[in-house]
């Protein structure tokens, strides 16, 4: 029989990924705070439901993907009641590890958690490229195995909370990182390094460089600020709590990460 899944958040990461299941066979409802957002999806054979509650009803998998810890909270409280006993929650949210064991204690301890954040922007979505961090007990990792496949490469991290963990960590200084290549690209331009660009390409940091300039992303500098708050919630972290700012004073908060970064450098 086919697996009946439902979706929670159609976001500019959510979206692409829920197509991504529908298309791989699996009986999909999706879920999403504009409903006009469900749309493509019903368009390509997944139905859509006017509440999350209704979403999960019968669902053997549940994925939210969702904006912040605030958003996955309120709707893990609102489909709690209406999980399926023997269902498993796939959190997929940058929400932290102290997010995934709130989400624990809203649902039932019959129904699986599975936290599985993922790296990479809505190209790697679009194309079943990303990196599933996943954090579970072994039986709950073993049932979401197949699904989690469909978005990417799956690294099992550990057990309950693992995958957020691991997240956040990479996440913040990634983001971190880019903000300060972006500013050591302003230096030098002010020293008038020649071709500035290119030396940077050439160094260590060319990684950074490269997401500094990716092309065909959406990581807003919104929710990339979000994310280097919650690593501040664990740990005090001047570095990484002067990049969020930096990030909070970019003129667009929906600009990708890199753009944001370059638009704030632009001004010095």
């Amino acid at each position: 029989m086919t697996t009946k899944v439902a979706f929670l958040g159609l976001g500019a990461m959510g979206a692409p990924m829920a197509v991504r299941l529908v298309r791989a066979g699996y009986d999909v409802v999706v879920w999403n705070r504009t409903a006009a957002r469900a749309e493509p999806l019903t368009t390509l054979g997944a139905t859509a439901a006017a509440t999350p509650a209704e979403a999960v009803a019968g669902a053997e998998l549940v994925v939210t993907m969702l904006s912040d810890p605030a958003a996955v909270t309120a709707v893990a409280a609102a489909v709690a009641t209406a999980l399926r006993p023997d269902a498993v929650l796939v959190e997929m949210s940058t929400i932290g590890p102290d997010g995934t064991r709130h989400i624990r204690e809203l649902i039932p301890a019959s129904v699986g958690l599975v936290d599985a954040p993922v790296m990479g922007s809505v190209d790697r979505a679009a194309s079943g490229a990303l990196a599933v961090l996943a954090g579970g007990t072994p039986r709950d990792l073993a049932r979401v195995a197949d699904l989690l496949a469909v978005f990417g490469t799956v690294t099992e991290c550990g057990g309950p909370g693992a995958g957020s963990a691991r997240k956040l960590v990479l996440i913040s200084g990634i983001v971190a990182g880019v903000t300060v290549v972006g500013e050591t690209l302003a230096l030098a331009e002010r020293l008038r390094v020649d071709d500035p660009r290119a030396v940077l390409e050439a160094s260590p940091l060319r990684g950074l460089v490269a997401r500094l300039f990716a092309p065909g992303v959406d990581f807003s500098a919104e929710m990339a600020a979000k994310d280097l708050r919650l690593a501040g919630a664990v740990l005090d972290l001047p570095v990484t709590a002067a990049a969020k700012q930096v990030l909070e004073s970019a003129p667009d908060q929906d600009a990708d990460l890199g753009a944001a970064v370059l638009a704030v450098n632009q001004k010095r």
